[in-house]
């Protein structure tokens, strides 16, 4: 674990969150990283815990398991859906922003985080149609 100084001069402390996807150690990389009270969730793919794509096929069930995963995520963190303050929603297909969107409000209807709504041509698995990233800050941290 490293540390940054950070809010009024406080040692914060850098904290890897895995959920055990082992392409982490291949690419390099964390479901999340928290410091202090700040928690950034990276792109964050429709995938099952057998590793698996989850609701081929099916925008709105894959945005389901995006932000299940995004919130079991939060809360190895110490925090949860509640905090978080910015969501960005990634497409492959811009006319599915509807389906997406109404399953990202039935978790953020009362949050009400700022959003980013965005479109690519494709992710790394074709079979993926949406990947949502978060960012969090825990209320009330006190360190």
């Amino acid at each position: 674990m490293r540390w940054f100084w950070g809010i009024n001069n406080m040692k914060l402390d850098r904290e890897l969150i895995s959920n055990g996807n082992p392409m982490e150690l291949v690419v390099g990389f964390s479901r999340a990283v928290r410091v202090g009270p700040f928690i950034t969730i990276g792109g964050t793919a429709p995938v099952g815990p057998d590793g698996r794509t989850v609701g081929i096929g099916d925008v709105a069930a894959q945005t389901r398991q995006c932000i299940e995963i995004i919130k079991a995520a939060l809360e190895q963190a110490g925090s949860g859906l509640h905090d978080v303050v910015r969501t960005r929603v990634i497409l492959t297909d811009m006319q599915n922003w509807k389906a997406a969107i109404d399953v990202r409000k039935k978790y953020f209807r009362d949050v009400r985080p700022v959003d980013t709504i965005m479109a690519i041509d494709r992710f790394v698995n074709p079979e993926w149609l949406v990947e949502l990233e978060a960012d969090a800050v825990i209320s009330g941290w006190s360190g």
